[in-house]
């Protein structure tokens, strides 16, 4: 097995996988039936956004992560038993971040 590329995370791809592990950490805390919930929304949602969002768009990712950061200390929250109650209406944004109902 000759020299195998490590590829480096950059600082951006540790925060986005430290927040999705923080997911999955704290589904672990609900319900059976609200964790598998909670798995898969947050799977669809972080895939979705690997592929529609520019990689190279970081504003929209350090909002993307705020926002994330804020849905995971509610969800964290005792009182809050799935993420049905914290799901969000996400307008369709394009490569660079723009909301397509700006007019």
């Amino acid at each position: 097995m000759g020299s195998s590329k490590v590829q480096r995370l950059s600082g951006m791809q540790k925060q986005v996988l430290s927040l999705f592990r923080g997911f999955l950490r704290a589904a672990r805390s609900k319900s059976e039936e609200e964790r598998r919930k909670i798995e898969s929304i947050v799977s669809q949602e972080f895939r979705r956004n690997a592929k529609s969002v520019d990689r190279k768009n970081f504003l929209y990712i350090e909002y993307l992560l705020r926002r994330g950061n804020k849905q995971l200390e509610q969800l964290r929250n005792p009182g809050i038993t799935g993420l049905s109650s914290l799901q969000l209406h996400f307008s369709k944004t394009d490569s660079h971040g723009h909301s397509s109902n700006e007019g």
